[in-house]
């Protein structure tokens, strides 16, 4: 409901009569909550603002923002909780449990599909239909989501988990959650679980649980360890010639005359191959750049002919680790964006490790390599997203000589949108920060059923909602680093 901006109608202090009326409502529709706990979410004195806004579909939703923070907000007499509030009531709601992957989805404002829950031993919560549940990540009990059970939980069994599962209202980084401090989720740990039932003799557990498996003991550093190990593994089927080439563990060429350990040799390469990705192949512009990026597109590139970096043979074992003693040497800056995924947002590129590097010379091997027709070390290839005009919007582009399937980059249909707008006079006089909709651009951003409804959008829904057909440009790499 909210993966677009919305337009706020109106912002009004709420009335005393009004504030009881909602501390009332709160107490019926969410009966867990104790009459101190009513209280604190609705205060009796400090400042609460009643918002009311139209979504991006046109439906009609009152907020109530209390501290800088939307708290509640209602939809067709129903009131619901806002992410902020559920952080600081996590047992609110009935919860369930999905993917950390599955939170840009919904971000996007895709409802949650079965296949994408995790089953606690406990198995599911007891829902009925229409019953407003919350939606939570692995490993963190902070909801991130807020929604409508599409369907029973025995329904959802009896579908063998199969179909739409919660229709979302709500989520962590929408528009509603921007309106607010812009807070992450806290970290709160799952409940603390009962062990398996294991009887003595039988050498088994019971059949619920050996059936839905233990789904919360799945914890961010295992995630982080596949995702190094799938990174790797990409990385060695891409440069098959220098597996073949491997004559030793982790790829290093044990010299019967070197007093350093494997694993001392494999830190020097990891840091080789570390300050030579961020000298020659990191930009500014590159920033923030995933951990997993720097590794598998920039890292393993840097590696020497016929030597392969395995981070689980050096003292660091994680590329996590390694990454936070880089850290405290002050080189990078590493943050976590979103839950358990890690970037570096900053690089000081004049620090003396990185301007005292020197890039090693390409071995007259890997020279001849680079000459002739063998495989080179792998770059990824660039992709550049593009668009599509299509059918329903030949109107619009056409009077900038652009005709249905042309190709076009994002900043020229910014252009062409811009242009259309001030050239048919659509910006609105009173704030222009929005564009009145004519029938053409009804018929490009709208659906059928909001044309009646919806007469004005900011600036960012518009463009926005152009160029929905997409196509990407890929540039490919000949180029070692150091080429």
């Amino acid at each position: 409901m909210f993966a677009k901006a919305f337009r706020v109608k109106s912002n009004t202090a709420i009335k005393g009569s009004d504030r009881r009326k909602l501390r009332a409502d709160v107490a019926a529709v969410f009966p867990t909550l104790g009459t101190d706990q009513v209280s604190e979410l609705v205060p009796g004195k400090e400042e609460l603002n009643i918002v009311k806004l139209y979504a991006h579909r046109g439906d009609a939703v009152t907020v109530y923002v209390s501290g800088g923070n939307p708290i509640l907000f209602e939809l067709e007499k129903n009131l619901y909780p806002t992410v902020y509030t559920l952080w600081s009531y996590p047992d609110l709601l009935p919860t369930f449990t999905t993917w950390p992957l599955v939170l840009e989805k919904l971000v996007g404002g895709a409802d949650l599909m079965l296949p994408g829950l995790v089953v606690p031993p406990a198995g599911l919560p007891q829902v009925q239909k229409g019953d407003l549940c919350a939606v939570a990540l692995v490993g963190n009990r902070a909801p991130v989501a807020v929604g409508v059970a599409a369907m029973s939980t025995a329904e959802m069994l009896a579908s063998g988990l199969k179909g739409r599962g919660f229709c979302v209202l709500h989520s962590y980084q929408d528009h509603l959650w921007r309106s607010g401090d812009k807070s992450s989720p806290p970290s709160i740990a799952p409940l603390a679980l009962d062990p398996p039932d294991l009887s003595e003799g039988k050498g088994c557990v019971k059949a619920d649980t050996a059936l839905q498996g233990d789904m919360r003991q799945l914890t961010l550093e295992e995630e982080e360890e596949e995702e190094e190990e799938e990174v790797q593994r990409r990385c060695e089927e891409k440069s098959p010639s220098a597996a073949m080439e491997d004559p030793g563990p982790g790829g290093l060429h044990a010299d019967p005359t070197d007093s350093k350990t494997l694993q001392e040799q494999m830190d020097e390469l990891l840091q080789r191959c570390f300050l030579q990705a961020l000298k020659c192949c990191v930009r500014k512009a590159d920033l923030p750049l995933l951990t997993s990026t720097l590794l598998g597109s920039h890292m393993f590139s840097c590696c020497p002919e016929g030597r392969q970096l395995d981070i689980k043979k050096s003292s660091y074992r994680k590329l996590s680790k390694f990454l936070q003693h880089m850290q405290q040497e002050q080189i990078i800056q590493v943050q976590e964006l979103s839950r358990g995924v890690e970037s570096i947002v900053a690089v000081d590129w004049k620090h003396p490790r990185i301007t005292s590097f020197v890039i090693p010379e390409p071995s007259p091997t890997s020279q001849t390599i680079q000459e002739g027709s063998r495989g080179q070390p792998y770059h990824p290839p660039d992709i550049k997203p593009l668009y599509c005009v299509p059918a329903s919007m030949t109107l619009l582009f056409q009077e900038s000589g652009h005709k249905k399937g042309s190709v076009l980059e994002g900043s020229e249909v910014r252009t062409v949108v811009i242009n259309y707008a001030k050239k048919n006079d659509l910006v609105d006089a009173d704030n222009k920060n929005l564009v009145k909709l004519d029938p053409i651009l009804c018929d490009c951003v709208l659906e059928k059923d909001e044309q009646h409804a919806v007469m004005k959008l900011p600036w960012d829904s518009l463009l926005s909602s152009q160029g929905r057909t997409t196509a990407h440009k890929v540039s490919f790499h000949l180029a070692a680093c150091w080429a």
